[in-house]
């Protein structure tokens, strides 16, 4: 028979994967005994037996791509089964049937309660990209007024402000916050914001953690210069601040609800450890008042209801009315329940403190070879869970190839001005940052 939304929700405990890595000299543990512990979410190695990660590889690339933990695995294959037993009823059932029965109610309300916020403040889209996509877009920015940015984004922050900006005739202007990554002040950073917000500013777009060096900017004492602003202005020229925060959500121990930016947008399959193709954007309702919808929404009645009785709808702009329409791949959506439900059992604090104890390790390291350049600064109140870097003689692409032969997965930053990066996360352990050190440490 299908399955309910109550039997889906009601299923969702957290089992052991296959595949563990077993004592921190092991490349894994046998499968029986990954299979035969329950989960322990105080114990790293049983954290680690819930993924699904090649053993021979040492994974730190872990901020691009999540491989998902066991409980989101068997969310995805539960709503799956629904809908290929009974794609219509299961898909009616759960989505456009009673308010109380629709599941991404409660995908908001995971979301909302990470956040530190509540679920009608929750939109739901499939990336950072589109959700910065959906807030530039809906913004209303009248010709003089400009998007203030930095020269620290990336492609997808500076072409949402670039096409807004066409759209309405606005204007752009990208501020650096810092010459050197490595000797980063945040102190200085916003210094340089204070000075360079202008009356006609409307929009200030900033992202939390750079992927490009690594940087973390502390972003309440840049929405507390954004609050001094706002107290000389009127409400309707109150100066917004839009929040790229994908690298410290799920990295970070922060409430993004009381971190005072106006919009925040992140994707959900990275830090955060959801299905693909996931991701949220969170603002008080009266910021969402301030949005146009750029995609018709199927997540909620009123604008449904107006375009039956032929009549705009009523009520300013919400937050689900900002979820685009048309059919995603729910069970991916749907799943992410669990991804907050597995991140929340291990504990924020505990996870913010492994990162930064993993990458701490990986930058104390680079920093003592003399034939290496560490871009990202080694305190971890300044970055999160990146850590960017060259190596003499050698362009960061021959670095992320060679460390692949040998079995580590890392990235190349995809910038003008590339840097060879690492990544560690909660799937990772101390003799791999030890092997990929001794790696980069005979690249002389």
């Amino acid at each position: 028979m299908p399955l309910s939304r109550r039997a889906i929700l009601a299923g969702s405990g957290v089992a052991a994967s296959s595949l563990a890595l077993g004592a921190p000299q092991a490349s894994a543990a046998p499968v029986s005994d990954a299979a035969a512990r329950p989960f322990d979410p105080h114990d790293w190695r049983s954290v680690r037996a819930q993924f699904l990660l090649d053993p021979s590889y040492a994974h730190l690339s872990n901020f691009f791509f999540a491989s998902m933990p066991a409980p989101v695995r068997e969310a995805l294959a539960r709503y799956r089964r629904g809908f290929d037993e009974n794609p219509y009823n299961f898909l009616d059932d759960n989505m456009f049937g009673r308010e109380e029965d629709m599941i991404w109610r409660d995908v908001c309300a995971a979301a909302a309660e990470y956040v530190g916020g509540r679920p009608e403040e929750i939109a739901l889209t499939s990336s950072t990209t589109m959700g910065l996509a959906l807030i530039y877009n809906g913004l209303t920015l009248r010709p003089g007024q400009e998007i203030l940015t930095t020269t620290h984004e990336f492609y997808p922050h500076h072409e949402s402000i670039r096409l807004a900006a066409l759209r309405s005739g606005g204007s752009t202007r990208k501020i650096p916050l810092y010459e050197s990554s490595f000797r980063y002040r945040p102190e200085e950073a916003v210094a340089r914001i204070r000075a360079a917000i202008r009356p006609h500013t409307r929009v200030l777009g900033v992202t939390w953690v750079h992927s490009g060096t690594g940087v973390r900017l502390p972003i309440r004492q840049i929405a507390d210069v954004v609050r001094d602003v706002n107290r000389q202005r009127d409400d309707a020229d109150r100066l917004l601040l839009v929040v790229d925060g994908v690298h410290g959500f799920g990295a970070v121990d922060e409430e993004v609800a009381a971190m005072g930016c106006d919009f925040f947008a992140a994707g959900t399959h990275k830090w955060i450890l959801g299905p693909h193709g996931t991701g949220l954007v969170w603002a008080r309702p009266e910021n969402w008042a301030l949005l146009t919808p750029t995609i018709p929404s199927i997540m909620t009645k009123e604008p449904q209801d107006a375009w039956r009785q032929n009549r705009p709808p009523n009520g300013p702009t919400q937050a689900s009315w900002i979820s685009p329409g048309g059919f995603f791949a729910y069970e991916h959506q749907w799943a992410v329940i669990e991804a907050f439900r597995f991140i929340q059992r291990i504990g924020r604090r505990r996870i913010h403190d492994r990162i930064a104890e993993l990458n701490g390790a990986l930058k104390q390291g680079l920093a003592r070879m003399p034939h290496v350049t560490l871009h990202t600064p080694v305190r971890s109140e300044h970055s999160a869970g990146f850590v960017c870097f060259d190596v003499q003689g050698h362009t960061p692409k021959e670095v992320v190839r060679i460390l692949r032969e040998r079995r580590v997965v890392a990235s190349g930053t995809p910038y003008a001005v590339s840097h060879a990066r690492l990544s560690a996360g909660i799937v990772n352990f101390p003799h791999e940052i030890e092997k990929t050190l001794a790696i980069i440490n005979g690249l002389k």
